[in-house]
């Protein structure tokens, strides 16, 4: 029994190009497992679909935090 990985047929490769031409760039983080629950705390009080969501949300409030202050 062949131990292949699953083919696509390039259905991730479309759904990358897609973000890109989207101006989204998909990025990989190594995070401290709390920092993760934290992320995943806002997601699921905020009701997001994903982390990335979360992610953009505490990035726009740091943004205008620091804009206030400058």
């Amino acid at each position: 029994m062949s131990k292949e990985a699953p083919r696509d047929n390039g259905k991730v490769s479309r759904y990358r190009q897609r973000m890109r031409e989207a101006g989204w760039r998909e990025t990989l983080f190594q995070l401290p497992d709390e920092t993760l629950a934290f992320i995943d705390d806002i997601k699921e009080r905020q009701g997001l679909r994903n982390r990335s969501q979360a992610l953009l949300q505490l990035i726009e409030r740091g943004k205008e935090a620091i804009q206030k202050t400058a």
